[in-house]
């Protein structure tokens, strides 16, 4: 069962894949602000995902991100989620990471949970 004061953690080294430049959201060899985002909705997922019923997943709707500063390729990046929120199907998340000099992000994250074929399948009917 879902209960808030979940946490959630996530470890990465950044590599050149991981860039700003590679990811197209500017110009410099560092950590793209879209891969950080996505290690904070990765440690929201998994830190709730082996409480759900088989077919259930999670959605995210929502991200509000502070990237604050940068990291070098070759540093690790360390990412950890808090379940602050249960209101029906929303579940609301805290998230901050930091590298090894300190805090380089934070933000609020909103999921949702859902049927994972149901919402699969409503999806796809968007090719039709």
């Amino acid at each position: 069962m879902l209960q808030t004061g979940l946490k959630g953690s996530q470890e990465m080294t950044v590599t050149a894949e991981d860039t700003a430049r590679v990811y197209k959201s500017g110009t410099l060899d560092v950590l793209a602000t879209p891969r950080m985002a996505a290690l904070m909705e990765e440690t929201a997922w998994k830190s709730v995902a082996e409480y759900l019923d088989a077919g259930m997943g999670t959605v995210g709707t929502r991200l509000e991100l502070d990237h604050l500063a940068s990291t070098p390729i070759g540093m690790k990046v360390y990412c950890e989620s808090l379940l602050e929120g249960v209101d029906g199907r929303k579940l609301t998340f805290s998230i901050a990471a930091r590298d090894e000099k300190g805090v380089i992000g934070k933000a609020l994250h909103e999921r949702f949970l859902v049927e994972e074929e149901k919402f699969q399948k409503k999806a796809e009917q968007k090719n039709t």
